[in-house]
């Protein structure tokens, strides 16, 4: 029997090797920050959580939306209120979360390489130190969401339900390399740190008029 194939694709965004690697180097530095914020709250929890709920519905990746659902109706999100996020809504967002939420989308839509100009509105926004952690929450998603939709796509594939425009060859590369490439690119990231270098990229060319 052939295997059936989707009508519609079921991520946003696919992304590719370089991309998977630029974003995992970021991660050794973001996960660090994300660890001192549990324990100083700078940044409050359910705020972190919408951002990277943000990141998950520009990029549409299943799993991590399946996975952060459960954590937001754990930490006490509404059901109303994760569907809003996940679809993309702004009823629930509050006036003082509004910059860095419009960022974190920003963030995923431009595949972790945000324009130069956005960065400085957060930081003029929050502050120096509530901007590295906003900063750190999507960094971290990205990276998530880069390997969680291969890894989506495989699992529906066992199912017997491939996900259109994506291939075994791509699903399957994605999820080794993944693998393959952590530890090379942690190390990268912290000599990147002990180098001096930012824990980000910016776009610096020029907005068309």
């Amino acid at each position: 029997m052939q295997k059936s194939q989707s009508t519609a694709t079921e991520y946003k965004n696919i992304f590719g090797f370089y991309e998977m690697y630029r974003a995992l180097t970021y991660l050794p530095r973001a996960i660090a920050k994300m660890m001192r914020n549990n324990k100083t709250q700078l940044v409050h929890p359910d705020f972190i959580r919408r951002l990277q709920l943000a990141v998950t519905e520009v990029n549409g990746c299943p799993a991590c939306s399946y996975q952060h659902t459960k954590m937001a109706l754990q930490q006490g999100m509404s059901n109303a209120e994760i569907v809003s996020f996940l679809s993309g809504g702004d009823e629930f967002i509050k006036p003082e979360e509004a910059k860095g939420i419009l960022f974190a989308q920003h963030f995923a839509d431009t595949r972790g390489f945000p324009k130069t100009y956005t960065y400085p509105s957060i930081q003029q926004e929050y502050g120096e130190q509530q901007s590295e952690i906003i900063l750190s929450a999507v960094q971290i998603m990205l990276a998530g969401n880069i390997y969680g939709i291969p890894f989506s796509a495989f699992q529906s594939r066992l199912k017997g339900r491939s996900f259109k425009d994506s291939s075994l060859l791509y699903e399957v590369g994605m999820l080794i390399s993944g693998v393959l490439m952590l530890p090379l690119a942690i190390i990268h990231g912290l000599l990147r740190g002990l180098l001096g270098f930012k824990n980000h990229r910016l776009d610096k060319r020029k907005v068309d008029s």
